[in-house]
């Protein structure tokens, strides 16, 4: 019984982890070569520009500012574009994971429903015990023998709050 809590508690934990690397993923996005190109670019021609800020050469440093502005503007275009695809391509994923985490809770009702997961000591659970027991507590041992549902509950708060706080330190 106690390998059953262990591995609901790794795969309720895995897709904890893999929602946060999704969120985390999200919230970063990331910058194309294209993007960093035309970031370059840009610092190049304004810099050429800011040279050129003598009377006899304004002609030539407003031209290289509006060749900076078009530059800016065409960046800004493709920073959208790839922000629009990256979103859908994050609601999939999100939406797969959705799925993914329904199916796995189901499953694992499905398969311990009419078995309790654990059994713990009764005094580790004094105040919550009864919502916690499956069937009560075991009369030949004394210990509180914990249900799918609670564990479920349970494991989901504390792998949560563990990716939460760990991916986004493993991953920097």
């Amino acid at each position: 019984m106690a390998l059953a809590a262990i591995f609901v508690f790794l795969l309720v934990a895995a897709v904890h982890v893999l929602e946060s690397m999704l969120d985390l993923a999200r919230k970063r996005g990331s910058v194309s070569d294209a993007q960093i190109k035309l970031r370059v670019e840009i610092k190049e021609i304004l810099k050429e520009a800011s040279l050129l800020s003598t009377p006899s050469t304004f002609a030539q440093c407003a031209k290289l500012k509006r060749l900076a502005v078009a530059k800016e503007k065409e960046l800004s275009k493709l920073q959208q574009s790839d922000t629009q695809g990256k979103q859908s391509l994050h609601e999939k994923y999100g939406k797969v994971l959705l799925g993914t985490k329904v199916l796995t809770y189901g499953l694992l009702v499905l398969w311990f429903w009419s078995a309790p997961v654990t059994t713990v000591p009764n005094h580790l659970l004094q105040p919550f015990g009864r919502i916690f027991s499956w069937r009560g507590v075991d009369a030949a041992t004394g210990r509180v023998m914990v249900g799918i549902t609670p564990w479920l509950f349970l494991t989901s708060r504390v792998s949560k709050l563990l990716s939460q706080k760990l991916v986004p330190m493993f991953l920097h």
